[in-house]
């Protein structure tokens, strides 16, 4: 096997596969990289079992500048192989592996040995067997993924929390994270798609595949099988397996009505927001307390620290409607919501002190909701 090739492609492909590779597997082989060369395009491998992700580089691609002399493949271990790239001391390299998979790198005036293993050895990627496919704007997609995976548990005592609820039915794809602390739901309509699915996505892979979507409207393609999804753009393909089990049925969590109604600009609020925490988040509880007035049209935030201090500011506001309020919650919750809504106005909808209250954007109310239960302090 031998091929030369511009450093900086092979490293942008490089960097998105390694993000399936992990040390921590128990399967020794997958700590490692495959690369396949054929006469006419070099593949790139990575997999910890549970996300897989194959890159192509072709012979076409002019930004690549790959040079195939012989075809062949390796498993190079993945962490050493990737930090050797980075340091290489010129744009340009090339690979060889002999018949021992002893691989030589050459750069410039620079020379690596490293030892590979056999790539018969390396397992192969899942199938998924679907002739239907859903096709969506990367931009859009990429949104859902980081407006509902923040709501997703990281505690494995509930691994079905871990996960994010895909529902499409109806010409609709309804996504659903929750930790029983938070939720998010976020609905995007689905022109011209007619299948039906209902599966659970490990919100670690949505996190990863969301940070190698492309910033644009170029489009995706998902295919979903029994146990895996399969997302593919541009020259690569995302595997990820999916979680096994039945999730809660949130539709009943979303009140459907308010008695206090605030609406504010989602960039001033994360702002006092985070002033707030800067003290709560120093003592034993981690609260910030809301105080709502309709009345006399205040509306104001106070963080208290035995230890240290408290802080208290007036809020702006764009509008304040219904009964007097006072409510506590994780600053860091109200944080990861209103980060999620960018720029936009946010209408906040609160029932009681010990409910659960909501956070919508001001316009397309039902496409988006974020949901927070607030910490009791008595």
């Amino acid at each position: 096997m031998k091929f030369a090739i511009k450093r900086t492609a092979f490293l942008q492909q490089l960097n998105n596969v390694q993000r399936a590779i992990s040390t921590k597997t128990t399967i020794p082989i997958l700590t490692g990289l495959k690369l396949e060369l054929t006469a006419d395009k070099l593949t790139l491998t990575g997999s910890d079992a549970d996300i897989s992700i194959q890159t192509v580089i072709s012979i076409e691609d002019e930004n690549a500048q790959l040079e195939i002399s012989q075809p062949g493949s390796v498993v190079l271990p993945a962490r050493f192989f990737s930090e050797i790239i980075k340091k290489l001391p010129t744009d340009n390299f090339s690979l060889e592996v002999n018949e021992n998979l002893q691989t030589t790198i050459l750069s410039g005036p620079a020379s690596f040995t490293v030892n590979g293993l056999d790539a018969v050895e390396y397992p192969h990627l899942p199938e998924v067997e679907s002739s239907q496919q859903l096709t969506l704007p990367a931009d859009l997609f990429k949104k859902v993924i980081n407006q509902t995976t923040i709501a997703a548990s990281d505690q494995e005592s509930r691994p079905i929390l871990t996960g994010v609820h895909l529902m499409i039915d109806q010409q609709q794809l309804t996504a659903v994270a929750t930790d029983s602390h938070r939720l998010s739901q976020r609905k995007i309509p689905l022109e011209n798609e007619t299948a039906a699915y209902d599966i659970i996505v490990p919100s670690r892979s949505l996190t990863e595949l969301a940070r190698m979507l492309p910033d644009s409207t170029a489009k995706i393609e998902l295919r979903i099988s029994e146990n895996q999804i399969l997302c593919s753009f541009s020259q690569t393909v995302f595997y990820s397996r999916l979680l096994e089990g039945n999730y809660p049925d949130t539709t009943q969590l979303i009140p459907q009505t308010s008695e206090t109604e605030l609406e504010v600009n989602a960039v001033e609020f994360l702002a006092a927001i985070e002033r707030a925490s800067l003290l709560s988040h120093e003592g034993n509880y981690n609260i910030v307390k809301l105080s709502l007035d309709p009345e006399r049209q205040t509306a104001q935030i106070f963080g208290n620290t035995p230890e240290i201090g408290n802080v208290e500011e007036k809020l702006k506001f764009q509008n304040l409607t219904g009964k007097n309020l006072e409510i506590s919650f994780n600053p860091d919750y109200m944080k990861d919501a209103l980060r999620s809504f960018g720029q936009s106005t946010v209408k906040i909808d609160f029932t009681q002190p010990l409910r659960s209250f909501t956070l919508v954007p001001s316009e397309n109310q039902t496409d988006f909701v974020q949901l927070i239960t607030p910490v009791r302090t008595y």
